[in-house]
């Protein structure tokens, strides 16, 4: 029987808790979950390269940033390199996001209408704007495999007020840009899919109708945006389970913008299946490291003249081979190679951690590895 691109395969369940295992395929390979995106905001994953992702951490999907792309290098260029998979030399599987957050956390130089957003470019001013049409078109000319509509992403703390216009808005862009994808055609020879957004802050009755609206939608996959903008851990959580309630099960949900390891596998108990964050090559640019007995901070004067393996478990051979006093002096130096082993560090672990949770689920003990792996997670080392 031949596959179909983007039908979601539940594998595996786990009866304490509301986690799942299961696959989709893309026509640039199969994504197995729980999975966790590496961010590559400029067409790249900061110091790394496609095959360090590929073939060292195992990266199976990742993420390009719209509104950066569409401001650097632009749209011609995009489309004269055939893609952002031709572009990057990335040729797994990619999505993108809308540009939403970026464009939203701008509130200084943005300004939002019924029509779309108009916004000033952080690198020289200049205005442009995003409608939910032109997103469409942005991303179609962008390519990536998986692609996002147009959203509002509210603040935290905000009004009921404002969040009750704010997922009426979201709805309104939502469909817009269905109308849009579908009156466009795939581009580079391969298919894309469009998902759609759930909003509603920390309102669990604005979630759910938003969720609903999201629902309606019948999209192949699902997204869950605006958490993770500061409100406390276990409110997201919270809300997860809100709108995991309502969101079709057989098809695969995608938390934006989220986390720590902790909070990984926190939402996967609660039925999420997808990730994204810069978490973890940010915090290794300033020397955070994540393992799986805690956390190291390698600023830290203690590891001046510790010379032993940064980390002897890592999947990374750079932190297997080379001392954490070495890395400590890189990074307190400034010099690249320590961003490098620190980020190929952290998103190597990722990846391990992912596939991890995925084995305990389908081995049926995952509820209570995770449970005390959690603990393991958040140490301070």
């Amino acid at each position: 029987m031949p596959r179909e691109n983007f039908s979601y395969t539940i594998e595996a369940t786990d009866d304490a808790s509301s986690a799942r295992a299961g696959h989709y395929y893309t026509d640039h390979g199969k994504v197995e979950t729980p999975v966790f995106m590496p961010v590559g905001t400029l067409a790249t994953v900061k110091t790394l390269s496609a095959p360090e992702l590929r073939d060292t951490a195992q990266a199976q999907i990742i993420l390009g940033n719209t509104y950066h792309l569409y401001l650097r290098p632009g749209l011609e260029v995009m489309e004269n390199a055939g893609g952002l998979h031709s572009f990057s030399g990335w040729q797994g599987p990619m999505l993108t996001d809308s540009g939403g957050y970026q464009v939203f956390s701008l509130a200084h130089r943005r300004k939002i209408t019924e029509e779309g957003v108009v916004f000033a470019s952080h690198i020289d001013g200049s205005k442009h704007h995003f409608t939910p049409e032109y997103t469409m078109d942005i991303q179609r000319i962008i390519g990536a495999d998986l692609i996002m509509v147009l959203d509002e992403c509210t603040p935290y703390p905000c009004e009921r007020t404002y969040v009750q216009k704010s997922i009426g808005l979201t709805d309104r862009w939502m469909k817009r840009c269905f109308t849009r994808f579908q009156q466009t055609q795939d581009r580079y020879g391969h298919e894309q899919v469009l998902l759609p957004i759930v909003q509603g802050s920390t309102y669990p009755d604005y979630r759910r109708e938003s969720a609903k609206m999201v629902a309606a939608q019948d999209a192949k996959l699902n997204a869950i945006g605006g958490l993770s903008v500061g409100e406390p851990e276990e409110l997201m959580y919270e809300m997860c389970e809100v709108v995991n309630d309502i969101l079709p099960t057989a098809k695969p949900r995608y938390l934006m913008g989220v986390g720590t390891p902790w909070n990984l596998l926190n939402c996967v108990a609660r039925g999420v299946d997808m990730y994204d964050c810069v978490l973890p090559t940010r915090n290794a640019r300033h020397g955070l490291l994540y393992t799986w007995d805690g956390v190291l901070n390698m600023k830290n004067a203690k590891w001046k003249d510790v010379h032993e393996a940064v980390d002897p478990q890592s999947t990374s051979a750079l932190s297997r081979n080379h001392t954490r006093a070495y890395l400590r002096h890189l990074i307190h130096s400034g010099e690249s190679l320590g961003a490098r082993i620190a980020s190929l560090h952290n998103i190597s672990f990722f990846q391990e951690l992912m596939r991890v949770a995925r084995e305990h689920i389908i081995a049926g003990d995952f509820a209570r590895w995770y449970q005390k792996t959690d603990a393991e997670l958040r140490r301070r080392l």
